[in-house]
Parts: C-alpha cells; structure tokens; sequence
C-alpha cells in the first residue's frame, strides 16, 4: 500500500464513524420526539 491508500482507509474509517454516530444521534433524538408527543397528548386527555 502506497501513501494515498493509507490515507483513503483512514478516511473511509473516519466517514464510517462519524455516519454512525449522525444515525444513532437521529435515531435516539426521534425516540425521544416520539415520548415527548405521547406525553403530551396524555395531557391534554387528563386537563380536557
């Protein structure tokens, strides 16, 4: 492996974490909009 292809894996490891890390953050932000909308249409049932 020459230069450029040490180079190209590191930033191929480096894209890969950073994609990973978008995705988690989206899919665990999302879970939580989903808690927050459930609980606030219990409220709204409870003061109706």
């Amino acid at each position: 492996m020459n230069g450029f292809d040490i180079v190209m894996v590191i930033a191929i490891i480096l894209f890969a974490r950073l994609g990973i890390r978008l995705v988690t953050g989206y899919i665990k932000m999302k879970k939580e909009d989903d808690e927050d909308s459930e609980d606030d249409e219990q409220i709204k049932k409870t003061n109706s």
